[in-house]
């Protein structure tokens, strides 16, 4: 099979090179794209790597079928609608690696520019004069910098803090007081109470809905006076009238921006104020990071198609070619006991609760019990569904999916349940051997049945005669029986039971309503299942 991938904004040679050297690969430039043009681009591809320039939106993903990655060169993915792409199914991952060490080393070349005033120093030069007096800064030493988010950049930046014996407050909701230490890093309580004790500012963060906005006026009463404030990373996470005000007031000693709210930015309220320093967004702008990123993005492509393997996505967990393969049978089974719920229940599905029994229990079962869902939403939907689409598709609607572990062994050596709307629809499967997905138990009933092709659920009494007669049936209609499985709800005949049949064609309609109105039949489900060979492509 060939994978096509399309370029939509300039990346460099390195990257093209590797792509030209994969076989089984294609690729296409396009930049500058938008609206329509965009959309119609998208769906002609299999991959696609972006960079800042390109906004693939909602719109520009609307009825797409093709695209099944994106692969953002840079860390920031706020160009990219993830929601949108994560409904479809697209598996969207960034770069953060290639540029950590540019964009740290960007941050800190604005720090020493306000704490030296490099550039108006300059500037003076430039027109002729030599102010040495009207340019005496900060050494840093000594001095405190806050950081906001302590992932790789600022982890980095804080190396470099500490090398010019700078002290260190840092703001990271998921850095444990132990790497802290072994940092030199003092945590902050929380963002308010960080403000008072710094003489620099600067932030690693996304800009989502916590951060935009996130130094505004009140933090500005806060801030310890003469604070400089620094953002390499997104626009928009300190407000910019905040930061106006802090200048003009004298509570701000100084502010160096890389990134802007809109880009490109040529008409700031901040450009030619005093104490103010900003670059055209160059914290990646490094012959080196862009190298780095875009190999980096090339790689996670090439992973994804060739071994199935998802690494540094932002919108679904990592997964190796060695997890999958020891998901594999798991991810089958759990499939395919979703799409069989999906077929015979006749109440709408509220709650989906999944349970886990013996050595599967002791992996990672989150991308079970998704391939779960997507089985029990394949089953029941026209649209594509896969294990990056199913969870928010089933949020979406209203449909709660849990799990619990016991790792005990019990009959099985591995067993998934599903219980659907509370236990309304029961069904337990299991593996036999490497590839055998096996249903072995229903509603409560012990049975043993392929998970694969026409299934003919019955309900009925157990009692003689019954068989032959749903038997006859087929028959009558041409239809041949494959195997046939009964589970009984006591030890002895006479009470209730399952029949769960596989037949090799699909019973018409005369057929079942024949085997309805025999006598002890409770009722009849028909579910169709993908044949024994046959596995999503998500599923390597």
């Amino acid at each position: 099979m060939t994978y096509k991938i399309v370029l939509l904004d300039p990346i460099s040679e390195d990257g093209k090179n590797m792509l030209r050297n994969t076989a089984g690969v294609e690729f296409e430039e396009h930049t500058g794209l938008k609206g329509e043009e965009l959309r119609q681009c998208l769906n002609q591809f299999d991959g696609a790597i972006a960079r800042s320039g390109v906004k693939i939106t909602a719109e520009s993903l609307e009825g797409n079928t093709r695209l099944k990655a994106i692969a953002r060169a840079g860390v920031g993915v706020d160009n990219i609608d993830t929601k949108a792409a994560t409904r479809l199914g697209i598996i969207v991952m960034n770069t953060p690696g290639g540029n950590t060490i540019s964009t740290a080393e960007q941050t800190f070349a604005l720090i020493l520019a306000l704490s030296r005033n490099i550039a108006p120093a300059y500037q003076s030069l430039v027109e002729g004069r030599w102010d040495r007096k009207l340019f005496t800064g900060h050494q840093l030493e000594g001095k405190t910098l806050g950081i906001v988010g302590l992932g790789r950049i600022g982890q980095v930046v804080a190396g470099y803090a500490k090398a010019f014996k700078m002290k260190i407050i840092g703001l990271d909701p998921f850095f444990t007081q132990q790497k802290a230490e072994g940092l030199g890093i003092t945590l902050a309580e929380n963002f308010h109470t960080l403000l008072p004790h710094i003489d620099f500012l600067t932030v690693h963060t996304p800009i989502n809905d916590q951060t935009k906005g996130m130094f505004g006026k009140r933090e500005l009463e806060l801030l310890k006076p003469g604070a400089k404030l620094i953002n390499c990373a997104r626009g928009g996470i300190y407000d910019r009238d905040a930061l106006v005000e802090g200048l003009e007031s004298g509570k701000i000693g100084g502010v160096a921006l890389d990134v802007y709210e809109e880009e490109p930015c040529t008409n700031h309220p901040l450009f030619g104020k005093k104490n103010v320093v900003c670059t055209p967004h160059l914290g990646a702008s490094t012959e080196e990071a862009q190298t780095n990123v875009a190999l980096e993005a090339v790689e996670l492509l090439l992973d994804y198609f060739t071994k199935g393997s998802i690494r540094q996505a932002v919108n679904f967990g990592t997964l190796d070619a060695v997890t999958l393969a020891s998901l594999r049978g798991g991810l089958n089974v759990a499939y395919r006991l979703g799409i069989l719920a999906a077929q015979v229940g006749s109440e709408p599905i509220k709650s989906v609760k999944i349970k886990y029994k013996g050595e599967i229990a002791k992996k990672d079962t989150n991308l079970i019990s998704v391939s779960l869902a997507a089985g029990l939403l394949t089953a029941s939907m026209e649209a594509d569904v896969n294990i990056v689409s199913a969870a928010s598709m089933l949020e979406e609607r209203g449909i709660e999916l849990s799990s619990e572990k016991t790792p005990e062994i019990g009959e099985f050596t591995s067993l998934i349940t599903a219980e659907i709307n509370g236990g309304t629809i029961t069904l337990s499967g299991t593996l036999f051997g490497n590839s055998m997905p096996r249903l072995v138990m229903m509603n409560g009933y012990r049975l043993e049945s392929f998970l694969d092709g026409e299934l003919v659920i019955i309900d009925h009494i157990d009692e003689p005669g019954v068989i032959g007669s749903i038997g006859n049936a087929f028959a009558k209609h041409n239809i041949n029986i494959s195997a046939m499985t009964v589970g009984r709800a006591a030890p002895k005949p006479g009470g209730q039971a399952i029949a769960v049949i596989a037949v090799d064609s699909s019973p018409a309609a005369d057929s079942i309503k024949e085997i309805e109105s025999l006598k002890s039949i409770k009722r009849v489900a028909v579910a169709k299942l993908p044949s024994a060979e046959q596995s999503p492509e998500w599923m390597g």
